[in-house]
């Protein structure tokens, strides 16, 4: 067994059982159990004090390491219990318990990993379904083959069965060697790129647009260095990415014009900020909310409730009408006018206590009312007033402000003029002209006729 790289704990534990070293091997291995279910459980406490439970991913990730904590500080402590009592006893039990205990381990470890990618909400999805049960599949294999002893004879049967691909001798082990180092880059690359991008939408410095951009660069070059560093890792030359990058840059240029021109498209929204999510725009006789700014698309709410996909080409080549403001308000005007023999000074007055109090209408800037000019039929006045929310709708404060100044011109008395004209009737066969005059009623508080 010394001269071989794999052991054979399970027929050394045969031959060791019956023997007094069993005994010792089995209360050594318990009191390293033991020991390290109380360490696991005082580390659990301690991430779970510190751990921000916030993010629903970050929780259902520590399961999976939470479980992983027992398995592996056991390993460690029998590794050390097996190391100390060597020299004095035979360690086929310990050797025996490391295999199911680094194993289960391994598995919660790549279940940390696969959750904190393919179950960034908290949920199974389907990936990370799949993921888990080939993890499982794998390692409890690698286990039972360890424990029989037989993990070098299959090791040796798979380098044996050889196949080509083109010019290409592959062994089924170097291929699944080689899928084996895939799956873990790229899943540690996905790993990197979502706790990059965590990091990154945590961010109060940064735009919103910003972060968008980042997280989505980041992940994106993650991805790119690990099929990178898989392919180096497998053994295929990657100066032939190439010929292939120059093949893609030919397609992009005839067949996927269009989606390229939509991707970055995308990107210039997102780094020059002209549109953010939340905004109401106008594009193309649709109107509605960006309730999504993705590298390919923008999701646009409609008024009805109906979300559209706006390929984002559109929103950089047609005209946007972006009806939200960043500053929340908006300022609004009423235009009237009072007959001549009013008030002036009371009219204007009841402007300004008009505007006052109506919800959304803002007192910082204060309401005011201005003479504006000297019409025909009166005096010309005019309210100005700042509303908060304007991209939300302005009409009903409008109708608010507008109903208020009818009621209070009317308590005071101050009249709004009907527009005078004078109409003079030529006849043929008189002398004197015939002189017909429209004025306002008698209540309405106008002056006669000229």
């Amino acid at each position: 067994m010394q001269n071989s790289p794999f052991f054979e704990p399970l027929s050394d534990l045969l031959r060791d059982v019956g023997q007094r070293a069993t005994l010792w091997q089995a209360a050594v291995l318990v009191g390293a159990l033991a020991l390290a279910w109380l360490v696991a459980r005082l580390l659990r406490r301690t991430l779970d004090a510190r751990r921000d439970t916030r993010y629903q991913a970050l929780r259902f990730g520590a399961e999976a390491l939470n479980r992983a904590f027992f398995p592996l500080i056991g390993a460690f402590f029998v590794w050390i219990a097996r190391a100390i009592v060597s020299p004095f006893i035979h360690t086929s039990l310990l050797d025996l318990a490391l295999v199911p205990l680094v194993g289960i381990g391994l598995i919660y470890i790549v279940f940390f990993f696969a959750r904190r990618v393919f179950g960034r909400d908290g949920q199974a999805h389907t990936w990370l379904v799949l993921v888990e049960r080939i993890v499982s599949l794998v390692v409890w294999t690698g286990m039972v083959l360890t424990v029989l002893g037989i993990q070098g004879t299959v090791l040796d049967w798979m380098a044996g069965v050889s196949f080509r691909i083109a010019n290409t001798h592959i062994t089924l082990l170097s291929l699944c060697s080689g899928l084996l180092w895939v799956a873990v880059t790229m899943v540690v690359a996905m790993w990197l790129g979502a706790a990059f991008e965590e990091r990154v939408m945590r961010s109060a410095t940064l735009d919103a647009n910003l972060k968008v951009v980042l997280a989505r660069v980041g992940r994106a070059l993650f991805v790119l260095a690990a099929v990178l560093i898989s392919l180096s890792l497998v053994g295929i030359d990657i100066t032939v990415l190439g010929v292939f990058g120059g093949a893609l840059g030919v397609g992009l240029g005839f067949g996927l014009q269009k989606i390229a021109s939509n991707y970055v498209s995308g990107f210039i929204i997102l780094i020059d900020r002209s549109l953010r999510i939340g905004d109401t725009i106008n594009v193309g006789g649709l109107q509605g909310q960006v309730t999504q700014i993705r590298t390919r698309y923008t999701v646009v709410r409609g008024l009805d409730g109906i979300e559209t996909l706006i390929p984002n080409e559109r929103l950089i080549t047609d005209v946007v009408q972006n009806q939200s403001s960043y500053l929340t308000r908006g300022y609004l005007k009423a235009n009237l006018q009072v007959a001549y023999a009013s008030d002036v000074e009371q009219a204007m007055a009841l402007l300004t206590q008009a505007a006052t109090g109506v919800e959304r209408v803002l007192q910082e800037p204060a309401p005011a009312s201005y003479l504006i000019g000297f019409g025909p039929d009166g005096i010309n006045l005019e309210l100005g007033y700042w509303v908060a929310d304007a991209a939300t709708g302005t009409s009903g404060v409008r109708s608010a402000v507008n109903r208020n100044i009818w009621r209070l011109f009317a308590e005071q008395g101050i009249s709004i003029p009907y527009a005078q004209r004078e109409v003079r009737i030529v006849g043929a066969g008189t002398a004197d002209a015939q002189t017909i005059s429209t004025a306002a009623p008698a209540d309405s508080g106008s002056g006669a006729a000229a």
